[in-house]
């Protein structure tokens, strides 16, 4: 399940994984939200927030992530991801380098951290 994390200013969106998530919680949630966003801002912050009762992304689900993440390519200007699951952490190492904008990986424990960096100018 995907939920928008709501006390963000407007440019930035933040959604919380909780459970599963599958290809219906991009497709009924995240990529509603984005794509709001984007018609309003031409650059987002975005925070994504994995927590401890998460579980992981269904097949369709990680691929829904990918298409959005290149339909608005250049469209982002900070990505904070905020987790303590190690699968995740070690894949978000690995692909630093193709995410265009600023990116910082957090632990659950600095989602305040998170939060002050993706609001700072």
């Amino acid at each position: 399940m995907i939920e928008q994390i709501t006390d963000l200013p407007a440019g930035v969106l933040g959604f919380r994984a909780r459970g599963q998530v599958t290809a219906a919680d991009y497709e009924n949630v995240l990529v509603p939200d984005v794509e709001a966003a984007f018609a309003m801002n031409p650059k987002l912050r975005l925070m994504y927030h994995c927590g401890e009762d998460f579980t992981g992304f269904d097949a369709k689900a990680a691929w829904d992530d990918a298409k959005l993440g290149m339909r608005h390519f250049s469209g982002w200007e900070k990505v904070a991801l905020v987790t303590d699951v190690g699968w995740l952490r070690v894949a978000a190492r690995a692909m630093r380098f193709a995410i265009p904008a600023e990116f910082r990986l957090f632990a659950n424990a600095e989602y305040e951290q998170a939060r002050e960096w993706l609001l700072a100018p």
